[in-house]
């Protein structure tokens, strides 16, 4: 009788066990799975309910967890730490900690410290930060300035700030060495590593190769953009194409982003296209993170929507995160939404609701060639043909949509104020598209179907029929037509914000 009853004693605490472990797995794996929606342009909260101060940040991937590392700001904008946090669903981040603090060194006990990255080196087994120091009292010093670590949320120790090619005999603006502002890190597939930072006043960007422990220059690569005046670089790598976004130098107020590839990182960069809206928008580019999943890998571009655009303290800053979309190995678009969904398992980004504004223009920038929607030679007259053709920033490449009801809109010409309709009432596929006053047409109304990420199909009213680029081809001065839904990528368009 006793056996019996240990027996069954022992069975009883061997089914406890394993009920609380399958517990704790399945919710683990749930909670893991499980896409999350991230809303855009407020002020993200951690676990427990707290601003998250990673502004200039990056972001890391270890283990099972990704690593967020930022600035964070006194009242005036005063460093008082590096914070990070982690989260495994890129939605539920916990506050680590101040990873680097000002009483790590007498240097950073009163200064700036802008744009923390971290990357980690399998060789030494230590993840190391680089970033943009300042004296506090100006901007005159432009280091570059390292720390390092043995975990990703440990205590960092502080090695100390520098110009790069200090010792070489260079001067930048009468001081040795480069200037070293606006900076990011890069870890190519062959584990050499990369810094990047705006330098000569911001008028250039330097892309330097870093020493086998990443805590020193090794060489300068290229110059990059000279003159051009780019900063907050961000520096990525797909399908043997390296991509670097920047944004232009306007202080605290947001400009137009732009992006250049190429097939090696130390030569040969294409001339810079714009990404999203004239103010990418109203956020400036940080960081470019990796989500790699079962599906697939996605990019999701991270930026800042800096408070001193209004005034407002470092601290005050809100994000903006969005999907980086590749129509091609050469051409990148960038879409809003006020949310997105992330699914870290499957490495899927998607963009959520979108609001079209009655006050605001668009470009219509078709999935397959990259190119917008335009009126032939910017004419204002009835019957001028719709084409594809490169941003020029012109007028006639810009939209207004007017809200019918009943999910019909009208297509307004921002050049010509005039509608976007199916030439001749036709519903044959292949009919030409072209612009005609308003005359309250079913072939001038048009309904918008979602895709994916940010993508619409454009349907006639009239004819049914999708807004199509002939051919698919990728040319400038292509016409536009309308055709039976084939579901290429030649008949879906993106609205991106203009001026």
């Amino acid at each position: 009788m006793f056996k019996k009853f240990k027996l069954l004693k022992i069975s009883l605490v061997f089914l406890l066990i394993f009920v609380l472990v399958s517990s704790v797995y399945f919710t683990t794996v749930h909670i893991f799975a499980a896409s999350v929606s991230i809303e855009n342009g407020i002020q993200f909260t951690d676990t427990s309910g707290n601003v998250i101060h990673a502004h200039g940040g990056g972001m890391l991937k270890y283990g099972n967890y990704y690593y967020w590392y930022g600035e964070y700001r006194d009242d005036s904008n005063y460093f008082l730490g590096v914070r990070c946090y982690r989260s495994s669903d890129l939605r539920n981040w916990e506050f680590r900690g101040e990873v680097l603090k000002p009483s790590a060194a007498t240097e950073i006990n009163k200064c700036n410290i802008e744009r923390p990255k971290v990357i980690y080196n399998s060789s030494t087994n230590q993840f190391v930060m680089w970033m943009h120091w300042e004296n506090g009292s100006d901007y005159g010093e432009a280091r570059a300035a390292v720390a390092y670590c043995n975990s990703p949320d440990g205590n960092f120790t502080y090695q100390g700030s520098f110009r790069p090619y200090a010792n070489s005999g260079v001067t930048d603006h009468g001081k040795a060495g480069y200037m070293s502002r606006d900076c990011n890190l890069f870890v190519d597939t062959d584990g050499k590593a990369y810094f990047i930072s705006s330098s000569n006043e911001n008028m250039d960007l330097h892309l330097y190769r870093l020493t086998f422990d990443y805590r020193n220059i090794d060489t300068l690569v290229t110059k990059l953009f000279v003159g051009s005046q780019r900063e907050a670089p961000c520096l990525i790598k797909r399908n043997n194409y390296y991509y670097l976004i920047t944004s232009g130098c306007t202080g605290w107020s947001p400009n137009q982003a732009k992006y250049s590839y190429s097939t090696d990182i130390g030569s040969n960069w294409s001339s810079l296209n714009n990404l999203g809206n004239s103010t990418t928008y109203d956020s400036q580019s940080t960081c470019i993170m990796p989500i790699q999943g079962s599906g697939g890998t996605s990019y999701l571009y991270m930026g800042d929507r800096w408070a001193g655009a209004w005034g407002g303290k470092v601290n005050d800053s809100k994000y903006i995160w969005l999907p980086l979309l590749f129509n091609s190995d050469t051409s990148l678009s960038l879409s809003y939404a006020d949310n997105l969904n992330i699914d870290v398992v499957k490495g899927e980004i998607t963009l959520g609701s979108f609001s079209l504004s009655a006050s605001k223009y668009y470009k219509l920038v078709n999935r397959n060639s990259g190119k917008l929607l335009a009126i032939q030679d910017s004419s204002t007259l009835d019957g001028a043909v719709a084409v594809q053709m490169a941003n020029n920033g012109g007028t006639n490449q810009q939209w207004k949509i007017s809200d019918l009801g009943n999910g019909n809109y009208k297509v307004i010409n921002r050049n010509s104020n005039k509608l976007l309709e199916v030439n001749g009432w036709s519903t044959v596929s292949g009919a030409k598209i072209d612009q005609w006053s308003d005359n309250n047409g079913g072939n001038q109304k048009w309904s918008l179907g979602t895709v994916d990420n940010g993508f619409y199909k454009i349907s006639n009213v009239n004819s049914a029929k999708l807004l199509d680029v002939k051919d698919a081809s990728r040319n400038d001065g292509i016409e536009i037509i309308q055709w039976t839904d084939t579901g290429g990528a030649n008949q879906q368009w993106q609205f991106v914000e203009t001026n």
